[in-house]
């Protein structure tokens, strides 16, 4: 009985020797095989860094104002008997806009006249005395007095009339009509806005090293985000010539043709004066940069010879940029003229990962990119 059990123990003991040693060699065939796995490569699309003059710029970030802009209000109130424009009419000078009251004016006109024409007649008939002489100096004197004065009156009135006749004061465009008509309209109180849309001014402020580089003449791009990808190109019209005594700088004013009517008073833009001097840098399309907390990198392709087969490696190198134009930035420090870096698919890399490239998908990049026509 106990040898017939020690034998089944040893029968037990050797299966489970068995089993282990199956599965430790399965284990250890398994290990082999991660260690010779290699993921396949990732497919990026790659752009070369080239060394470009670009021109050298000031930027800055200015306000765009109208060269003429005014609310148009009375200097007399009255009751609005007239409203002659719509909201957003484009107008020429001289065009009526708002008529008020003027009925007892007129009636007073006619008073007026009345006693003007009839200062006239006296006038004239002394004058006939005068000559005469039947009537003095003095009394001659006296009628002609009377006869300016009765002509002042008249003209008084007929001022006031024009007052209350508002009309543009130069072309250009206008905005929301802010009263209705038969509103008692007070003196001072807002009709509505007329600005001049071309030509425009952009005006921003120049730190004071700035100023020996800066004059009349020199030309302006100015962007705005109400228009994404649209350059607006304009000369530099006027420069303060005095500083602001608080930050140090000086104001500068640029003007903008503005044919299209693009540009609107009160708008924000991003502006840069262009100068005659150019710069050498180094440009990759700005896709290619890895923004992170700890510094901006690109991901640069690097060929690798293993077991007699060239594979490309990514390899992360931190860099620092400087200005952009379009798709593209410069590059300070960090990479060489000829590098080629990842420009498309940088998120899905890690260091050291391999890649391959393929360029057909990408979007081409352009120091003027324009969105495509909807």
């Amino acid at each position: 009985m106990k040898r017939k059990l020690f034998l089944g123990l040893v029968i037990v003991l050797a299966v489970a020797a068995g089993l282990a040693a199956v599965k430790a060699l399965q284990i250890k065939t398994l290990i082999g095989a991660a260690a010779l796995f290699a993921p396949p490569p990732e497919t990026v699309a790659t752009a070369t860094a080239n060394a470009e003059l670009w021109p050298e710029t000031i930027p800055a970030v200015g306000s765009v104002s109208a060269a003429q802009g005014v609310t148009v209000a009375p200097e007399i109130a009255g009751a609005a008997t007239e409203i002659a424009f719509e909201s957003g009419a484009t107008v020429k000078p001289g065009d009526l806009l708002v008529r008020l009251d003027t009925a007892s004016e007129e009636a007073q006109l006619r008073a007026a006249e009345a006693q003007a024409e009839l200062a006239r007649l006296n006038a004239d008939r002394n004058r006939k005395l005068h000559e005469d002489k039947t009537v003095s100096q003095a009394e001659l004197d006296v009628t002609e007095a009377t006869l300016k004065q009765a002509q002042a009156n008249a003209d008084a009135i007929r001022a006031i009339i024009a007052k209350k006749t508002i009309r543009a004061p130069f072309a250009g465009r206008l905005g929301i009509r802010l009263v209705n008509l038969g509103e008692q309209i007070t003196a001072g109180q807002g009709i509505v806005s007329l600005q001049s849309l071309s030509p425009m001014f952009v005006d921003f402020s120049l730190p004071q090293q700035e100023l020996a580089r800066v004059q009349t003449g020199l030309t302006v791009r100015a962007l705005s985000d109400s228009y994404a990808g649209k350059t607006f190109t304009g000369t530099i019209a006027a420069i303060n010539p005095d500083f602001d005594p608080v930050t140090r700088s000086v104001r500068v004013r640029a003007k903008f043709e503005n044919a299209d009517e693009l540009l609107r008073a009160g708008m924000f833009v991003r502006a840069e004066i262009i100068l005659p001097a150019q710069q050498p840098v180094l440009v990759i399309p700005a896709t290619a940069v890895l923004s992170a907390p700890y510094g901006d990198s690109v991901f640069v392709i690097t060929p690798t010879v293993t077991a007699g087969a060239t594979n490309l490696i990514a390899q992360q190198k931190f860099i620092r940029t400087g200005r952009t134009r379009g798709d593209f930035v410069t590059v300070e420090t960090g990479l060489n003229a000829g590098d080629r870096v990842v420009a498309a698919g940088i998120f899905k890399l890690r260091n050291g990962m391999s890649v391959q490239e393929n360029n057909t998908l990408a979007p081409k990049a352009s120091q003027t990119p324009k969105p495509p026509n909807s």
